[in-house]
């Protein structure tokens, strides 16, 4: 192909280098929270972002924009959360379109247990391997790289309408599916 920017040996071991990381990192934090609190990676993150929040509430739409998953794997997630009683959702009472995502007292104990072997992973797998100065240039680094692929923001009306023809989809949908295996027993 006339025009390829192919990658030279240096760029090729950094992108190989890239996809080995994360996907090995990804993992080990995955079993961990698995296997120490009965939680996936995304279900932790929206008690995170839950935590973080004034109330411990957030929108769909906000939650949605700063969790990195697409939007019906967090309606998903949310929804295995709520069955386990570690978020529930209500009714915004500002605007009857919107849903919120509230932490639970049992949410807020869940994260509290399951943060410091969280922590211990994320330090096991990348944190302590890296220098100083490497942890950040990675973080620079990976900041432009997520900064240049992250999608416009939208406008209010167009994420309203969405997390309504989301919620809708849900409501049709409830009932037929099948618990996630959640735990919230913490180890």
């Amino acid at each position: 192909m006339e025009g390829t920017r192919w990658l030279d040996e240096r760029q090729m071991a950094a992108w190989q280098g890239f996809l080995e990381a994360t996907s090995r990192v990804s993992r080990h934090v995955e079993q961990q929270l698995k296997e120490d609190a009965g939680l996936s990676h995304p279900q932790y993150e929206v008690l995170v972002r839950l935590a973080g929040a004034p109330g411990g509430e957030l929108r769909m739409t906000d939650l949605a924009e700063g969790l990195f998953s697409s939007k019906s794997n967090l309606t998903y997630q949310v929804g295995q959360l709520e069955k386990h009683g570690l978020v529930r959702r209500r009714s915004c009472p500002t605007d009857v379109r919107g849903i919120l995502a509230v932490l639970t007292e049992e949410g807020r104990d869940t994260l509290r247990a399951a943060a410091p072997g969280h922590v211990a992973a994320v330090r096991a797998a990348l944190i302590d391997v890296l220098e100083p100065d490497e942890t950040d240039t990675i973080a620079r680094a990976l900041g432009r790289v997520g900064a240049r692929l992250r999608p416009p923001a939208r406008n209010t009306e167009e994420a309203e309408a969405a997390e309504t023809e989301t919620a809708e989809a849900e409501a049709q949908g409830a009932g037929s599916s099948e618990s996630g295996g959640m735990s919230t027993s913490s180890s």
